[in-house]
């Protein structure tokens, strides 16, 4: 009988690494996926047609949470997402990466003693001051089967404490995911400003994005990292995607003076496609996403991390990025040297192949499953 596999996403980014998965599974005959969307970011976009693209189904469930505090939106997902456990029954529950629903589906299947996988195990920043790391922490601590995505990762975990026969370094599916989208990109399915503004680009240019608190709530940091932009921009034009946070902090700083420049092109945010389709040819990324951090990894792209730390350092080993927090002066030295051509040479990942999907099927497949799947009786004598 095929293992009911449910996994868990809860905003647009979650997709992108659930979908190869998806895929995977779809194809195993021992696996039976089921989606959940937690809702746990609300975006108008999402459509059908976003599903499609991703090659995957519209998902089974949408649990339509909604923004709220941490506590409280943990706490409705672990609501909802435990009724549709008790009803369902999976024999695994598969979270991803480090957002709200990640612990929140954790939580709700272990207190029903269900199995629960987590991809992209073990990454750690450092910095507890992040939710994602004590997300990371917290549902790795219940985890019972590991999936890594570089060794320093299965590292961390064994240092934890963690069996390493539930470990398993895999690669990175958000890598197969990217591999899938380049290969499927067509530029008919790009939104026509994407193409008119790629269009009109030098052979070198700059894409950026910000986004997190650290960055765009302190005007003493934001103001230093537009100053870099700023100056950067005068050799190679920036086109910039401007998150609503970002863009309501630079208007109540009254920064918008460091953008006012023909050689910065702000945009709207953009979906996964029309930025893959301006982004895969980059001179240079400067970002604080940690996502962007290993796809252009992938792609040998020269991407500056405008942090102050990375749980992702098997980027930085490699030569792909650098981490430069606010730093205005080595921002503007790292992207000289991008753009001159004197950035070092870097290597792709080990595993970071696009078979990451590939083997976490094989392996949930075949593995005995951790938990009990008699989840009406365990919930009886809660």
């Amino acid at each position: 009988m095929a293992k009911k596999v449910f996994l868990v996403a809860g905003a647009r980014p979650n997709f992108m690494k659930i979908a190869p998965i998806i895929r995977a599974m779809k194809k195993h005959p021992g696996l039976t996926p089921v989606l959940i969307h937690t809702g746990q970011h609300y975006d108008k976009n999402m459509s059908g047609t976003f599903f499609e693209s991703l090659g995957i189904p519209d998902p089974d469930y949408n649990l339509q949470v909604g923004s709220a505090s941490h506590a409280v939106q943990t706490a409705e997902i672990m609501v909802r997402f435990e009724e549709i456990c008790i009803k369902e029954k999976p024999d695994v529950v598969l979270v991803v990466g480090d957002v709200n629903s990640t612990i929140a589906a954790g939580l709700a299947a272990k207190k029903l003693n269900i199995t629960l996988a987590h991809v992209e195990a073990g990454l750690r920043s450092g910095d507890r001051t992040m939710p994602e790391e004590i997300n990371r922490l917290a549902t790795d601590a219940i985890t019972d089967l590991f999936f890594t995505t570089e060794k320093e990762a299965t590292s961390n975990l064994l240092k934890e404490g963690h069996a390493s026969e539930n470990v398993h370094f895999v690669g990175h599916v958000m890598i197969d995911n990217l591999f899938y989208q380049l290969k499927t990109l067509d530029e008919m399915k790009v939104l026509g400003e994407v193409v008119a503004i790629k269009k009109q680009l030098p052979q070198k240019y700059i894409c950026m994005t910000m986004h997190r608190p650290s960055n765009v709530d302190n005007k003493e940091n934001l103001e230093k990292i537009l100053t870099a932009i700023n100056v950067v921009s005068k050799t190679a034009p920036v086109v910039f995607p401007i998150h609503p946070r970002t863009k309501k902090n630079i208007e109540q700083f009254n920064l918008g003076h460091l953008l006012d420049t023909e050689r910065i092109i702000t945009t709207q945010p953009l979906d996964y496609n029309d930025f893959l389709y301006l982004w895969k040819d980059v001179a240079l990324m400067v970002t604080d996403s940690g996502g962007l951090q290993e796809e252009t990894t992938a792609l040998k792209i020269p991407c500056i991390t405008i942090r102050e730390n990375t749980e992702r350092p098997i980027t930085v080993e490699v030569g792909s990025n650098v981490v430069v927090g606010t730093d205005s002066q080595k921002i503007i030295d790292n992207a000289m040297n991008a753009l001159q051509g004197k950035w070092k040479c870097c290597a792709i990942p080990e595993l970071w192949d696009g078979l990451a999907s590939e083997r976490i099927a094989d392996l949930i497949g075949d593995k005995k499953m951790i938990g009990s799947n008699d989840i009406t009786k365990l919930y009886a004598h809660c």
